[in-house]
């Protein structure tokens, strides 16, 4: 094999090399069983399709904040609301999240859940649902209550198994060490009740004491859990499956690809894991860094904000994850997604602790959503916007560079690109065979230069624009970029 790479030039030896710096011996394992993508989106949030890079490198991108999109403002919410769930249905947004006005411990009976909802995931109502009395009131937006533990960690998702029942159309987790996770379900996404007299998953030791996520995955066909666990004393992720919601196994801790080990390089505080809405076989994780002890508010500074006094001697960021299944996270990424902003009032003890959830807002945007102020009369949560696809990209300087994918099969007849260059850069394709021969029709001189800036953009070759004679077989693409960021990819079927 080494002998064929050196034969095929220095350029091909660098991308080898790459490919092991990036993703070692996976390549091995590509080559034995190389993946069908069929007609997939595939965005390039991790290095799994990656065999070298020349010139070029994976970014993560930091998202444009957007602004308050949520106070909370009301006498059974306050500085400690937080475990925000977003969730886009068919048209509405909705938003779940704790309601708590005073520092307690975990199962608090003060702790309700909350409810909210949007027509654009920008402008946001809290309804008068009028189902529990609180503090001498049913004039509320509460949707539990007197549910301690839990409602502590409360954390509902559309249930996207086909054959779900529409009287459980959504499902939830909660509860704590103690109490175990209780599975619960709803018609509509306001009325719960309990799916099972007893907890539906217990396990001992440090867990449960964060938000707790769980969701039906298509690509694995069960239902699968993330849940809060601890590895040597550092805050981890550990993950559960299901067949039915109600009974579940245990797979394990979590592994982390930067420490290549269960022990996380930093205390996760959350894992926010969720399938992508555009590729639901990639799992983003927005989750929450949390970094104990670290101090940076004097005490001046904290009163001048009024956090309450036990919540300022740590702080916190977020991060991104991506797994593909099963008990990996990509850590590709090590620097913050986002970065506490200025101000004294962002650099408290578990702030910016994203929302479970992202979800499309516009044409070419999706959203996600941080919850910040913890611990502060003006605690809220606040939105973020993103290109589709662009939490991450290939970036590539106007020198120039190139990336040349793994050995794949595909299902579509064109190729299509979500990509953006500067006035001068450019953007070129190339198809190859598994072993890196070009194929007739479809060699770099052939391609047509992408210039601009779309979401989904046709590549074109002199002689066609169709790739539905390479269906069925082992392809591989290098991309050629000047200037330019790359974020995703798809052949397309049938013709559009």
């Amino acid at each position: 094999m080494l002998g064929l790479i050196i034969i095929g030039g220095m350029r091909t030896l660098r991308l080898f090399c790459s490919c092991l710096l990036v993703v070692g011996l996976e390549s091995f394992a590509f080559s034995v069983n190389p993946p069908d993508i069929g007609t997939r989106l595939e965005p390039f949030m991790d290095p799994y399709l990656i065999e070298g890079m020349d010139g070029v490198q994976l970014r993560v991108n930091s998202p444009r904040a957007e602004g308050v999109v949520l106070k909370f403002d009301q006498a059974w919410e306050g500085a400690f609301c937080g475990y925000c769930t977003v969730i886009h249905d068919d048209g509405r947004y909705r938003l779940y999240y704790r309601g708590l006005p005073d520092a307690g411990a975990d199962g608090s009976p003060l702790e309700v859940t909350c409810y909210a909802e949007s027509e654009d995931g920008i402008n946001w109502i809290k309804p008068k649902l009028g189902l529990f009395q609180v503090r001498g009131s049913r004039d509320n937006n509460v949707i539990l209550a007197e549910l301690a533990p839990f409602t502590h960690n409360f954390s509902p998702f559309l249930d996207a198994k086909p054959t779900a029942d529409p009287k459980h159309r959504f499902k939830a987790m909660g509860g704590v060490s103690k109490s175990g996770l209780k599975a619960f379900s709803s018609p509509d996404g306001i009325h719960w009740s309990a799916m099972s007299e007893g907890s539906a998953y217990r396990q001992e030791g440090w867990v449960f004491d964060s938000q707790n996520v769980s969701f039906w995955s298509e690509s694995e066909k069960q239902y699968v859990l993330y849940y809060r666990s601890s590895v040597d004393g550092i805050r981890a992720i550990a993950r559960a499956v299901s067949s039915d919601f109600i009974h579940w196994t245990k797979e394990g801790q979590m592994r982390y690809s930067d420490s290549k080990s269960t022990v996380p390089s930093q205390h996760l505080y959350t894992n926010q894991t969720r399938p992508y809405f555009r590729a639901e076989h990639i799992y983003i994780s927005t989750a929450a860094r949390f970094m104990p002890g670290r101090k940076v508010l004097t005490d001046e500074q904290a009163r001048a904000v009024g956090v309450h006094p036990k919540y300022f001697n740590d702080t916190s960021d977020s991060v991104l994850m991506t797994s593909r299944g099963g008990l990996d996270y990509d850590r590709t990424f090590l620097g913050a997604l986002i970065k506490p902003g200025i101000g004294a009032e962002n650099w408290v003890s578990r702030s910016n602790y994203p929302a479970l959830g992202i979800v499309p807002t516009g044409k070419y945007e999706m959203s996600m959503y941080v919850n910040q102020d913890y611990g502060q009369p003006t605690s809220h949560l606040r939105r973020y916007s993103i290109r589709l696809d662009g939490l991450s990209c290939v970036a590539a300087p106007f020198a120039g560079g190139e990336l040349l994918t793994r050995p794949f099969r595909m299902n579509g007849n064109q190729l299509w690109l979500n990509f953006s260059t500067s006035a001068a850069g450019g953007v070129r394709v190339e198809i190859q065979d598994h072993d890196q021969k070009p194929l007739s029709g479809y060699r770099m001189e052939d391609s047509m230069e992408l210039i601009g800036n779309e979401i989904r953009r046709l590549v074109q070759w002199k002689s066609n624009s169709e790739t539905k004679s390479l269906k069925g077989k082992l392809i591989r693409l290098k991309f050629h970029l000047s200037d330019a960021e790359l974020f995703s990819f798809q052949f397309a079927s049938p013709l559009p």
